[in-house]
């Protein structure tokens, strides 16, 4: 499969003023096209950093990060966003919805930053929505959705521009047991469809459903294992 990210050697050290605190510490790590992979690791462990950096949300201190083969560490700010909203589809724990907005317009946010018109907006959007079992609730907003419905309109969002890696932070750490069950299964599917999927969870059960977990402890990688 072709590689989607590739991380050289990243560090990460934050400032805070007479001391400095190390996120990471040489951390390298490919992720190939279609692999479904779980990042674990206790509480300030480095797994949100890293998937921030996994991500171009944030910027190492030192080391390499390539894309689809292409490095894009020294990129600027602008460079950066563009590649993210591009190839790049975020669902975080808080599915971060507009909260007056509709179930199509949220989802339709990240073509309007693309230039797409509005007539193709609303067929992609409800193609996503689609996608998500969601196809009955285009005019809905957030307040009108369940918690398990919302983490799909944030999923349909991160769907929207097709993007070749599509990052979880703690997708079901707002949710009870069965929306929990109803988002990784949804994830899974996904990935059958040849979606590339990284994921950060603290929930071991979680994790297991994933192909491979990669577990991080002080900033390090210690354990990398591919389900056979």
């Amino acid at each position: 499969m072709p590689q989607i990210i590739k991380l050289e050697n990243i560090t990460k050290i934050y400032d805070m003023g007479e001391t400095k605190v190390s996120a990471l510490g040489g951390v390298s790590l490919e992720i190939k096209g279609k692999e479904f992979v779980a990042i674990v690791g206790p509480s300030g462990s480095g797994k949100s950093t890293l998937m921030h950096i996994i991500g171009l949300l944030d910027s190492p201190t030192s080391g390499k990060i390539f894309l689809e083969g292409k490095g894009v560490s020294s990129l600027s700010p602008n460079e950066l966003a563009e590649m993210r909203n591009r190839h790049i589809g975020f669902v975080f724990q808080g599915s971060n919805l507009l909260p007056r907005t509709s179930a199509i317009e949220n989802v339709e946010m990240p073509l309007i930053y693309s230039g797409v018109s509005r007539r193709q907006r609303w067929i992609r959007a409800i193609e996503a929505l689609k996608e998500v079992g969601l196809a009955e609730r285009l005019t809905h907003t957030p307040a009108q959705l369940s918690g398990g419905q919302q983490q799909r309109v944030a999923l349909a969002r991160a769907l929207i521009n097709h993007p070749i890696l599509i990052l979880a932070d703690e997708p079901t750490g707002n949710l009870d047991s069965r929306s929990g069950e109803e988002i990784i299964n949804l994830l899974i599917e996904l990935n059958k469809k040849g979606n590339t999927i990284v994921m950060v969870t603290h929930e071991p059960g979680i994790a297991s459903r994933a192909k491979r977990i990669v577990e991080i402890k002080d900033g390090k990688i210690v354990s990398d294992k591919k389900k056979k």
